[in-house]
Order: C-alpha cells, then sequence, then structure tokens
C-alpha cells in the first residue's frame, strides 16, 4: 500500500482526521480539562481577532488594538519569527522516527 500521506492542518476549530491504525503509543492523552481551556482560548482568540478586522474596517471606535512599535528596537533586526506549524511537525516527525 502506498505511504500515507501527514497532514498538519491550521487550528480552526476541527480535530484533524486521525485513522485507526495511525493511533500509536506517542499519541497523547488530554484531560477534559484541558481540551475546555484550549476551546476556551480559541474562542476568546477568535472574537479578538474579529474585533481587531472590525476596528480595521471602521465598525467600531473600540475594543482591542493592536499595539506597533513605534521605534523598533535595533537589537531585534535580524530577528526572525519562527513558523510554529513547521516546527512541530518537524518535531512530529522525529519522535515517529525514533519510535521506529
Amino acid at each position: 500500500s502506498p505511504a500515507q500521506k501527514l497532514i498538519f492542518n491550521r487550528v480552526n476549530g476541527k480535530k484533524p482526521q486521525v485513522l485507526p491504525q495511525q493511533v500509536s503509543a506517542t499519541e497523547e492523552c488530554y484531560t477534559l480539562a484541558h481540551e475546555e481551556n484550549v476551546r476556551f482560548i480559541y474562542e476568546a482568540w477568535q472574537q479578538v481577532e474579529q474585533q481587531l478586522d472590525g476596528s480595521r474596517s471602521g465598525e467600531s471606535a473600540c475594543g482591542p488594538v493592536q499595539y506597533v512599535e513605534k521605534t523598533p528596537n535595533p537589537g531585534l533586526k535580524n530577528f526572525v519569527p519562527i513558523d510554529l506549524e513547521e516546527w512541530w511537525a518537524q518535531q512530529f516527525l522525529a519522535k515517529i522516527e525514533n519510535c521506529s
């Protein structure tokens, strides 16, 4: 059979599809409290993003304000932000390779 393709979905409120044969000892178990916390933070952040989008389009005069530095820090001149999704994908693949 052909090798299974790994799919990494962005956070969008949906759990990624997990096929039964993919479930292994490396699967993490999350408590109900953990899942509730993640859901709360996700929903709260979605509200903030919607309010930011609304304030950019002029819908609301009050709400969250996005911080932008007026004078950038020279020590951060060469700063390169990390692609967190790519980093997690690499960690996931490394864990799989180490287990096999």
